[in-house]
């Protein structure tokens, strides 16, 4: 039974104390939580104790989570995105924020951290970039199945890994391991997919570790907020119900947190609604936190 989420890169104005009893009192049951500077930087001091932090902020909400890794600017203040898994020079800093997103999933419970391979550079070739995505994967596959993690690697737009099915080519180039598993946007499937999204989730359920939610239209890779795009979200909820899944569908709108209170409560009502016509259960969301009762203040 899927988990309804939303992402926190949609959620950049928020501090991640407020927002996620806000989502917890729409009814949500989870969140994707990126790593950035705004909710849980990755490089700066005391890690450990701010995770150990948001560990307890989500345990309080009875909260599922999987880590994310597509922060613009994290590791350049300059280049979005960069350095990636197969950029020129300084992959070896994406594999490091790779390697450490591991440890924080562990650390917070999370079954998943997701990850994408990144842009070709200009004059590379894809035989090279596909040799650097395999390469950064060997390393970091001993890592997740030392803790326990799964890479739910995303296929991107625009990017060297932009279908399901080069991500099914890689798990077959490094042997099919079990850890290295699938990211699905829902609205990249009807963006550069063939087939009906639904299908392509059908085909591929087994490898679904972690859901995007998104609506778009084909062949523009623009998140839109849920109906105004051509996604079929019943037929996609439905499909998730069919291969089983039981993760997180995470709303996946970073470019909207300027209304992101507004954006939140209408996402849930539209999957709610996709999921009521679809005829699919999702889990109920948690119960809410008690609040302790305000003291009286001395007259």
């Amino acid at each position: 039974m899927t988990t309804l989420a939303y992402g926190t890169n949609g959620l950049a104005d928020h501090r991640l104390a407020d927002a996620v009893p806000y989502l917890a009192d729409l009814g949500y049951g989870g969140i994707a939580l990126t790593l950035d500077h705004m909710h849980l930087d990755p490089l700066a001091p005391g890690l450990a104790r701010r995770t150990a932090d948001v560990a307890a902020l989500l345990d309080r909400h009875g909260f599922g989570v999987v880590v994310e890794t597509g922060a613009r600017y994290v590791l350049d203040p300059r280049r979005k995105h960069e350095p990636t898994l197969v950029s020129d020079v300084g992959r070896e800093r994406r594999l490091h924020l790779l390697r450490t997103a591991v440890d924080v999933a562990a650390d917070l419970g999370a079954p998943a951290v997701h990850l994408w391979s990144g842009v070709l550079p200009a004059g590379t070739s894809a035989a090279t970039g596909h040799d650097r995505v395999l390469a950064g994967l060997t390393e970091l596959l001993p890592v997740a199945d030392a803790a326990g993690v799964d890479l739910a690697f995303e296929p991107e737009p625009g990017m060297l890994v932009e279908r399901v099915d080069d991500v099914l080519a890689l798990r077959r180039a490094l042997g099919d391991p079990a850890r290295l598993r699938l990211t699905v946007d829902v609205g990249h499937l009807t963006c550069v997919e063939d087939e009906p999204g639904p299908d392509v989730i059908r085909r591929t359920g087994e490898h679904v570790a972690h859901v995007q939610v998104d609506d778009m239209v084909r062949g523009v890779h623009e998140h839109l907020e849920l109906g105004q795009g051509t996604v079929d979200l019943p037929g996609v909820l439905a499909a998730l119900d069919d291969v089983g899944y039981a993760g997180l569908a995470a709303v996946e709108l970073p470019r909207h947190s300027h209304a992101a209170a507004r954006v939140a409560a209408e996402s849930l009502a539209a999957l709610r609604d996709a999921a009521a016509t679809a005829g699919v259960p999702v889990r109920p969301a948690p119960a809410p936190v008690p609040t302790a009762p305000t003291p009286e203040v001395a007259r």
